[in-house]
Protein backbone atom coordinates (compact mmCIF):
# COMPACT_ATOMS: atom_id res chain seq x y z
CA UNK A 1 0.00 0.00 0.00
CA UNK A 2 1.29 3.43 -0.95
CA UNK A 3 -0.20 6.63 0.42
CA UNK A 4 0.04 10.13 -1.04
CA UNK A 5 -1.14 12.99 1.14
CA UNK A 6 -1.93 16.50 -0.07
CA UNK A 7 -3.82 19.63 0.88
CA UNK A 8 -1.67 21.20 3.56
CA UNK A 9 -0.84 24.87 3.64
CA UNK A 10 -0.63 28.10 5.58
CA UNK A 11 -3.90 29.49 6.92
CA UNK A 12 -5.10 31.83 9.63
CA UNK A 13 -6.78 30.83 12.84
CA UNK A 14 -10.44 30.09 12.22
CA UNK A 15 -9.90 29.04 8.62
CA UNK A 16 -10.52 25.62 7.10
CA UNK A 17 -8.43 23.13 5.16
CA UNK A 18 -9.13 19.75 3.65
CA UNK A 19 -6.43 17.13 3.50
CA UNK A 20 -6.61 14.24 1.07
CA UNK A 21 -4.75 10.96 1.02
CA UNK A 22 -4.91 8.71 -2.00
CA UNK A 23 -4.04 5.06 -1.45
CA UNK A 24 -2.94 2.40 -3.86
CA UNK A 25 -2.95 -1.32 -3.26
CA UNK A 26 -5.09 -3.23 -0.78
CA UNK A 27 -6.92 -0.52 1.14
CA UNK A 28 -10.05 -2.07 2.58
CA UNK A 29 -8.75 -1.35 6.06
CA UNK A 30 -8.93 1.34 8.69
CA UNK A 31 -7.47 4.63 7.48
CA UNK A 32 -6.50 7.53 9.66
CA UNK A 33 -4.56 10.69 10.29
CA UNK A 34 -1.83 11.51 12.75
CA UNK A 35 0.13 14.70 13.27
CA UNK A 36 3.50 15.55 14.66
CA UNK A 37 5.29 18.68 15.78
CA UNK A 38 9.11 18.63 15.78
CA UNK A 39 10.36 17.54 19.17
CA UNK A 40 7.01 16.11 20.23
CA UNK A 41 5.45 12.68 20.01
CA UNK A 42 3.20 11.73 17.16
CA UNK A 43 -0.44 12.40 17.98
CA UNK A 44 -3.49 10.50 16.80
CA UNK A 45 -6.08 12.70 15.08
CA UNK A 46 -8.83 10.56 13.58
CA UNK A 47 -9.60 7.18 12.05
CA UNK A 48 -12.35 5.74 9.86
CA UNK A 49 -13.24 2.16 9.07
CA UNK A 50 -14.24 0.97 5.63
CA UNK A 51 -17.84 0.95 6.80
CA UNK A 52 -17.66 4.56 7.93
CA UNK A 53 -17.26 4.24 11.69
CA UNK A 54 -15.18 7.13 12.99
CA UNK A 55 -13.08 7.95 16.00
CA UNK A 56 -11.52 11.29 16.91
CA UNK A 57 -9.01 12.65 19.34
CA UNK A 58 -10.66 14.88 21.91
CA UNK A 59 -8.56 17.83 20.74
CA UNK A 60 -10.21 17.85 17.30
CA UNK A 61 -13.67 16.52 18.05
CA UNK A 62 -16.34 18.86 16.71
CA UNK A 63 -13.88 20.67 14.44
CA UNK A 64 -12.42 17.95 12.22
CA UNK A 65 -14.28 15.41 10.11
CA UNK A 66 -12.72 12.30 8.63
CA UNK A 67 -14.31 10.63 5.66
CA UNK A 68 -13.39 8.22 2.91
CA UNK A 69 -14.35 7.42 -0.63
CA UNK A 70 -13.84 3.69 -1.04
CA UNK A 71 -14.29 3.86 -4.80
CA UNK A 72 -11.40 6.32 -5.01
CA UNK A 73 -9.34 4.71 -2.22
CA UNK A 74 -9.07 8.15 -0.67
CA UNK A 75 -9.41 9.40 2.88
CA UNK A 76 -10.11 13.02 3.70
CA UNK A 77 -9.69 15.21 6.75
CA UNK A 78 -11.87 18.31 6.76
CA UNK A 79 -10.41 20.70 9.31
CA UNK A 80 -12.56 23.63 10.42
CA UNK A 81 -12.01 26.34 13.02
CA UNK A 82 -8.29 25.76 12.87
CA UNK A 83 -6.15 26.87 15.80
CA UNK A 84 -2.43 27.64 16.00
CA UNK A 85 -2.00 24.48 18.08
CA UNK A 86 -3.16 22.45 15.07
CA UNK A 87 0.11 23.37 13.35
CA UNK A 88 1.96 20.15 12.54
CA UNK A 89 2.94 17.75 9.81
CA UNK A 90 -0.09 15.59 9.12
CA UNK A 91 0.37 11.97 8.11
CA UNK A 92 -2.18 9.58 6.71
CA UNK A 93 -1.86 5.94 7.60
CA UNK A 94 -3.47 2.54 7.16
CA UNK A 95 -4.09 0.06 9.96
CA UNK A 96 -4.54 -3.49 8.68
CA UNK A 97 -7.78 -4.17 10.52
CA UNK A 98 -11.43 -3.93 9.57
CA UNK A 99 -12.80 -2.23 12.66
CA UNK A 100 -11.79 0.50 15.06
CA UNK A 101 -11.78 -1.65 18.19
CA UNK A 102 -8.18 -2.79 17.70
CA UNK A 103 -6.79 0.49 16.44
CA UNK A 104 -3.60 1.55 18.15
CA UNK A 105 -3.71 5.25 18.98
CA UNK A 106 0.06 5.55 19.40
CA UNK A 107 0.61 4.77 15.74
CA UNK A 108 3.25 2.16 16.54
CA UNK A 109 1.24 -0.68 15.03
CA UNK A 110 -0.10 1.09 11.96
CA UNK A 111 1.13 -0.62 8.85
CA UNK A 112 1.52 1.97 6.12
CA UNK A 113 2.29 5.70 6.17
CA UNK A 114 2.16 8.58 3.75
CA UNK A 115 4.87 11.20 3.41
CA UNK A 116 3.20 13.93 5.43
CA UNK A 117 1.82 17.34 4.57
CA UNK A 118 2.54 20.53 6.52
CA UNK A 119 -0.32 22.47 8.07
CA UNK A 120 0.54 25.85 9.55
CA UNK A 121 -2.06 27.96 11.34
CA UNK A 122 -1.10 31.52 12.15
CA UNK A 123 -2.70 33.47 14.97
Amino acid sequence: VQLQASGGGLVQAGDSLRLSCAASGRTGYVMGWFRQVPGKEREFVAAVSRGGSRYYADSVKGRFTISRDNAKNTVYLQMNSLKPEDTAVYYCAVHASYGLASVDLSGARWDYWGQGTQVTVSS
